[in-house]
C-alpha cells in the first residue's frame, strides 16, 4: 500500500517505541536471512510528526551488539549528543540497555531514522520521518511517501568483511541486490482523483544503489531536496543517490477515463549490467478509476532528469560570503597491511576511544581546538563559529560517492570536472543567485563539487560517504564546530554516560581517553601501499 499522509494535528510530544531486534525475514522472494527489525517486524513502520513537536524515540536494544539511530536530516540544534553516530557523539546503545531520543523536530521536509552503529541501516534498520509543515508554502490536496530500498541477500558485516579481507579479490564480486517499495518487492498504487494536486515524497534509503523514478504522461514540480524548499522546478525525472529525497508536485488530469504506469529503476553505474538485475525495473499504477485502461505515454523528445545545481531556493538566500576554504580529496587505496580502504585526504576513518563529542566536553581550552588530540584517523577539523566554509570536494577515483553532512544543509555551488578543461563548469543559477542547499550531494567520478555553509551550529558532526560500505571502509571525517561554545552550552544528559559506562568506554580525556596528547591506546594509522 502506498503511504498516504493525512493532515497531522499538532501534537507537543510524539512517542515512539522501538525494541529493535534480529528478525528472520525473506523480503525479497529470494530466500529467508536475518535482517534488523523493530517490535519483531520488518517493515519499520514511518514515523510522522510536525514542525515544532518533541519527538520521543524510546529505544530498546535487544541485538547481541550495541546500536543507535540517527535522524538523517535533522539538525539537532542544540542536542548534538542525540544525533546518533556511534564514537562520534555518543556510545552504542548495549545489548539490554534501554535509552530515549528526544529532540524537537523544528525543521518541516522529508528525513528518515536509521541505525547508526555496525552499518546497521544495509540490515533493516531504516524508516522515514516526514515532519509536517502547518505553514506549507505550496498547496496540495494529499501527500504521498514513496521510500525505495536496496536489499542484499547477505549481511553487511559479510560483504564488509570481504571488503577489507586482504586474501580476497578486490572488488568483490557484484551482488545485485533487490529493491524495495515502502518496504515490500512489489510497486504500489497512486489513488488520483481528477484535478488534484499531490505531493510524493520520494526517499532513497539504499545502501548503495541509486533509483530514478517517473510518471509518464504528468509533470513533475520539485519543490524540496533533503528536507529545504526549493522554488517549483519542472522534471520528467527524479534520479536519487543513498540519502538522498525529494518531493514533487502532481497535478492530475481533468477526467479519470484511463489510468497511468510509473516507473521506479534500481541501477549501479558501478557494476556490470545484466538483464533483469542491474536495472532493476518496476511499474506501479496511477490509479483515477478501478478498471480504466491504461493510457500508453511515450516520454518526452527532451527528458529532463532533476539536476540539484539547477534548482534554486525558496528561501531567496544569495551564495554565501567565503572565510575559510577547505580542500577534500576522496580516495580508494590499498594499504601496506594489504586491505583496501576508502580515504579522505589520504586518512582513513576509524573511531576513537571515546566518543569525539566528549573528548571535545571533557578537554580544556585551549587542547579542544587541536585537531591532533581527537586522533589522527578520526580526521578531525575545527571550525570557528560563524565563519563561512566552502567546501571544495574532488573525486579522482573510480567510483562516484554521495557525502552526506550531519547538522547542516550546503549551499550547491559548481560541478566541474578534474581532468577535462573544456567540460563546462556547472554554477548555481544566475536567474534566482539562490544556490539550492541539501544535506546529502554526489561527486561524480574524476569531478569536484564545491559547496558553502555556515558554522552556526556547535557540535561535533560527521561528514560521511553514504554508501554503508564505503563509510566502513573509511570514508569519513569529524567536523568539531564551535568547541569553546559547546563548553558553554552543551551539557550531555547522564543517561548518555551510562551507555558508555556500561560497556566500559571513557567518556573524558583525549580520542584514546588519556590526557594531553597521550594517544597511546589508539592503533597505529595504516600506510598507504607506495
Amino acid at each position: 500500500m502506498l503511504l498516504l499522509l493525512g493532515a497531522l494535528t499538532s501534537a507537543a510530544r510524539v512517542v515512539v517505541n522501538w525494541d529493535v531486534g534480529y528478525v528472520q525475514v525473506n523480503r525479497d522472494g529470494s530466500g529467508s536471512r536475518r535482517a534488523i527489525g523493530v517490535n519483531g517486524a520488518l517493515p519499520i513502520p514511518p514515523v510522522f510528526a510536525a514542525k515544532g513537536d518533541t519527538l520521543m524515540l524510546n529505544v530498546h536494544n535487544s541485538l547481541d551488539v550495541s546500536t543507535s539511530i540517527h535522524a538523517h536530516g535533522i539538525f539537532q540544534n542544540g542536542t548534538n549528543y542525540m544525533d546518533g553516530p556511534a564514537m562520534v557523539t555518543q556510545c552504542g546503545i548495549p545489548p539490554g540497555h534501554n535509552f530515549t531520543y528526544e529532540y524537537v523536530t523544528d525543521h518541516a521536509g522529508t528525513f528518515w531514522l536509521h541505525g547508526h552503529d555496525h552499518s546497521q541501516n544495509s540490515d533493516g534498520l531504516r524508516t522515514p520521518l516526514v515532519v509536517h509543515d502547518s505553514k506549507k508554502p505550496y498547496h496540495y490536496d494529499n501527500d504521498y511517501l514513496l521510500s525505495l530500498e536496496d536489499w542484499f541477500q547477505f549481511e553487511i558485516a559479510d560483504r564488509l568483511k570481504n571488503s577489507l579481507d586482504p586474501t580476497q579479490t578486490f572488488p568483490p564480486p557484484p551482488n545485485y541486490p533487490y529493491s524495495l517499495l515502502n518496504g515490500y518487492p512489489t510497486a504500489p498504487s497512486f489513488q488520483f482523483k481528477p484535478g488534484r494536486t499531490y505531493r510524493i515524497r520520494v526517499i532513497n534509503m539504499s545502501t548503495t544503489e541509486w533509483f530514478q523514478f517517473n510518471l509518464p504522461g504528468h509533470q513533475m514540480h520539485v519543490i524540496e531536496a533533503d528536507g529545504e524548499y526549493s522554488q517549483p522546478s519542472a522534471v520528467d525525472g527524479l534520479d536519487l543517490s543513498p540519502g538522498q529525497r525529494y518531493s514533487v508536485l502532481v497535478t492530475a488530469h481533468p477526467t479519470d477515463s484511463h489510468n497511468y504506469h510509473y516507473n521506479a529503476t534500481q541501477y549501479a553505474i558501478f557494476d556490470p549490467k545484466l538483464e533483469g538485475r542491474n536495472p532493476r525495473y518496476y511499474q506501479g499504477l496511477i490509479e483515477y478509476r478501478k478498471g480504466a485502461p491504461i493510457m500508453s505515454t511515450a516520454e518526452p523528445q527532451n527528458f529532463k532528469w532533476v539536476n540539484d545545481i539547477e534548482l534554486c531556493a525558496l528561501s531567496g538566500n544569495s551564495p554565501l560570503p567565503v572565510d575559510r576554504k577547505i580542500e577534500l580529496s576522496l580516495g580508494l587505496y590499498q594499504f601496506t597491511t594489504g586491505q583496501t580502504f576508502n580515504t579522505i585526504n589520504n586518512i582513513t576513518y576509524a573511531p576513537p576511544k571515546v566518543p569525539s563529542l566528549y573528548s571535545t566536553l571533557s578537554l580544556d581550552a585551549p587542547l579542544y581546538t587541536n585537531e591532533a588530540v581527537y586522533g589522527l584517523q578520526t580526521h578531525a577539523i575545527v571550525l570557528k563559529h560563524l565563519e563561512h566554509i566552502e567546501l571544495v570536494i574532488k573525486n579522482p577515483s573510480a567510483l562516484l560517492h554521495p557525502m552526506h553532512l550531519h547538522g547542516h544543509a550546503f549551499q550547491i555551488i559548481e560541478y566541474g570536472s578534474i581532468v577535462n578543461q573544456s567540460e563546462p563548469v556547472l554554477r548555481y543559477s544566475a536567474k534566482c543567485n539562490a544556490p539550492m542547499q541539501r544535506d546529502t550531494f554526489v561527486v561524480p567520478v574524476n569531478h569536484y563539487v564545491k559547496l558553502r555553509f555556515r558554522a552556526d551550529n556547535p557540535g561535533v558532526w560527521l561528514l560521511h560517504c553514504h554508501m554503508d560500505v564505503h563509510f566502513g571502509m573509511g570514508m569519513a571525517l569529524t567536523f568539531i564546530e564551535a568547541p569553546d561554545l559547546l563548553h558553554q552550552r552543551l551539557k550531555v544528559p547522564d543517561s548518555m554516560l551510562e551507555l558508555c559506562r556500561a560497556q566500559g568506554i571513557r567518556t573524558e580525556g583525549n580520542g584514546a581517553g588519556n590526557a594531553g596528547f597521550n594517544l597511546t591506546g589508539l592503533p597505529a594509522p595504516p600506510t598507504i601501499k607506495p
